[in-house]
């Protein structure tokens, strides 16, 4: 059984992209829907990537060096800032707002191709720190809605490194 650990955060921006392989652009409210993604995002399907999530604390890393940045411009889904996502193992489940709930399935990603940050800067945090997670129940999801870390699988332990 899965331990609860009762991290919180809160989701800064939800964003989403109606084509593939650009910016997302926050919107106001948008549904998770279960198996899928985010209602009216490019990304959605049923693969193991539906949603992606990104601390705002990992953008300010690309602000400090001068880039103009923000939410949604490396192409996450959910922006949050106060939970250190790319600590949590595959496996551990978030709450975000009142009924959404999330299942990390991937923990960075592999880029292919160089996205137009990294063509400005020469780095790029989103394959070292953004999530990946499936969507186990839907909901709505809005700015200002906690994100609380649910459990982890069992025999996890959150990475402090």
């Amino acid at each position: 059984m899965a331990r609860s650990r009762g991290e919180a955060g809160t989701v800064v921006s939800v964003n989403i992209s109606r084509t593939k392989g650009v910016r997302k652009a926050p919107v106001p409210e948008c549904r998770a829907l279960p198996g899928l993604g985010l209602e009216g995002d490019a990304h959605a399907g049923d693969g193991h990537r539906q949603v992606s999530l990104l601390a705002l604390e990992s953008i300010q890393k690309m602000r400090d060096i001068g880039l103009d940045v923000g939410p949604g411009d490396f192409a996450e889904n959910i922006t949050t800032s106060g939970i250190e996502l790319v600590s949590l193992p595959v496996g551990a489940v978030l709450r975000v707002g009142e009924g959404t709930r999330l299942e990390v399935s991937q923990i960075g990603k592999v880029c292919h191709d160089r996205c137009a940050i990294f063509e400005q800067a020469g780095d790029c945090v989103m394959p070292r720190e953004g999530i990946f997670a499936r969507v186990l129940a839907g909901g709505p999801v809005a700015p200002g809605a906690p994100v609380e870390l649910e459990s982890l699988p069992e025999g996890k332990e959150k990475d402090h490194a």
